[in-house]
């Protein structure tokens, strides 16, 4: 089942998302990575800026999550994470296209470029990375990191944000 998260799910959701980054260690650049993966602190502040997280629910117990954030003209996915026992079984397909028909505009998903099972989920399911000249422009215009994960990260869209921005 997937649901909507609220407040009583604070801490499985911090817990999925530093549990499912273990999958970073080792593979993102060392200075971007920390411990925890993302602090409590940080996840509040993700959520006070608008990410709504969705959890994928299995006997009572939230295996996966994700969120959502709507930024000016587009939706972006954000902080997609499924228990590292979970992984590799439908969780975050299921949970992705449920987001996806949340929204009827753009979608845009940014990811660790070195991350390469991440980005092939993302085109699997139909989003392609831009180019190196567009990635940092739409990492700028929407979302809130720092320079080094600019440098570090992909971009990728949608089929409407390639409709909308093709030609």
């Amino acid at each position: 089942m997937i649901r909507r998260c609220d407040d009583r799910d604070f801490q499985l959701i911090w817990g999925i998302i530093n549990d499912g980054a273990q999958a970073y260690r080792g593979i993102i650049p060392a200075d971007r990575w920390t411990e925890p993966y993302m602090s409590e602190t940080k996840l509040r502040h993700e959520i006070a800026d608008g990410i709504v997280f969705w959890g994928f629910e299995e006997n009572g117990t939230l295996t996966g999550v994700m969120g959502l954030q709507p930024v000016q003209d587009v939706t972006l996915i954000r902080h997609a994470y499924v228990l590292t026992s979970r992984q590799k079984q439908g969780i975050g397909g299921q949970l992705l296209s449920h987001l996806r028909g949340l929204t009827d505009g753009p979608v845009l998903i940014g990811t660790w470029a070195d991350a390469f099972w991440a980005i092939h989920f993302y085109e699997r399911n139909g989003f392609q990375v831009v180019g190196p000249q567009e990635k940092p422009r739409l990492l700028r215009k929407y979302w809130s990191i720092p320079e080094r994960q600019i440098e570090t990260s992909v971009v990728l869209v949608d089929e409407k944000w390639r409709d909308a921005h093709s030609g």
